[in-house]
C-alpha cells in the first residue's frame, strides 16, 4: 500500500476534514512525502522520541499517534520539536495524527473504545465541540455499579490508580464518555441525564461542580483513557494487509 492510499482511507473513515476548524492539533498527514511505500505501520498514543525510536525499532514506515507534534503550527524547528522530527525523517518514518477525530469516532473512537469496555447499550454521540462530537453516552449494564465500573477500568487500562469524585448514586444507569481531559463537559454530562461521566484527568473546580450536580466523575488518566483508539486503528491497519506494532510508553498521567 502507498502512503498517500493510507492516509486518504484513514481520513475518510475518520472524517478528519470535519474537525479541521474545531481542532488544535493538524491532523492527517504530518510528516511524510507525497509518495511512499508502506509495509509496516507503528501505532502510539504519543509523538514522543521514545515512541518514534520504538517505531523505527520496529521497521515502521509510518508511525500514527492521537498526540502529534503540530498544535497551531510549528514556528521554529528547534529542540525538542527538531529531534522529534530529525528522528523521523533520519529513519524514514511518516507520522500520521489524529485527536479529536479519534476521540469522538462512534465505532474506532477512544471514547467508543470505553463504552464497549463497560458494555453500555443504546450509544450514541455526546460532547459537543462546534458541530461536531468528541465523546459517547450510552446506558449502563443492569446492576452494575459504581464499585464494579472503577474495577473493570482499572483492569482494562491497567491502571490502578482510578479516582472517582462519588457524589452520585453507586448503581450506575446513564455513562457520557470524554476521553483525556473532559471535565468540562460535566454539565453537558448533567443535561443528557448521565449520573456518571468517565475522563481522564481532573480540574480543580470540577469536584464542587460534581457534587453540586449530583454526578459521579471517574478520572481514569489522561493516557490510559486514550489508548483504545490508536489500537482499534491498528487492527484496522492490519485488515488492510499491513504488518504493525503497538508501542505502549504510559505517562502515569
Amino acid at each position: 500500500m502507498e502512503l498517500a492510499e493510507f492516509v486518504s482511507r484513514l481520513d475518510d473513515r475518520l472524517d478528519t476534514d470535519a474537525y479541521s476548524d474545531i481542532d488544535a492539533s493538524a491532523n492527517g498527514l504530518q510528516v511524510g512525502p507525497d509518495e511512499k511505500p508502506l509495509d509496516h505501520a507503528a501505532f502510539a498514543v504519543d509523538a514522543a522520541t521514545a515512541t518514534i525510536s520504538a517505531a523505527a525499532d520496529a521497521g515502521a514506515d509510518v508511525l500514527v499517534t492521537h498526540h502529534g507534534l503540530s498544535w497551531g503550527g510549528i514556528e521554529r524547528v528547534t529542540d525538542r520539536h527538531y529531534d522529534r522530527i530529525a528522528a523521523l525523517v533520519d529513519n524514514d518514518i511518516a507520522l500520521y495524527v489524529t485527536h479529536l477525530p479519534l476521540d469522538g469516532h462512534q465505532t474506532l473512537g477512544n471514547a467508543a473504545a470505553l463504552a464497549d469496555c463497560l458494555g453500555l447499550d443504546d450509544t450514541e454521540p455526546f460532547g459537543t465541540m462546534g458541530p461536531e462530537a468528541v465523546g459517547q453516552q450510552g446506558t449502563a449494564p443492569a446492576s452494575l455499579t459504581r464499585n464494579e465500573m472503577t474495577a473493570t477500568l482499572e483492569a482494562e487500562l491497567e491502571d490502578d490508580d482510578v479516582q472517582v469524585l462519588d457524589f452520585g448514586p453507586e448503581d450506575i444507569e446513564q455513562v457520557a464518555i470524554v476521553t483525556g481531559s473532559g471535565t468540562d463537559w460535566l454539565d453537558e454530562a448533567r443535561e443528557v441525564g448521565a449520573d456518571t461521566l468517565i475522563t481522564g484527568e481532573g480540574k480543580q473546580q470540577v469536584y464542587h461542580r460534581a457534587r453540586e450536580a449530583g454526578v459521579n466523575v471517574v478520572l481514569a488518566g489522561h493516557y490510559a483513557t486514550e489508548t483504545g483508539g490508536v489500537q482499534r486503528l491498528q487492527a484496522l491497519a492490519e485488515e488492510w494487509g499491513l504488518s504493525t506494532s503497538y508501542h505502549s510508553h504510559p505517562t502515569g498521567l
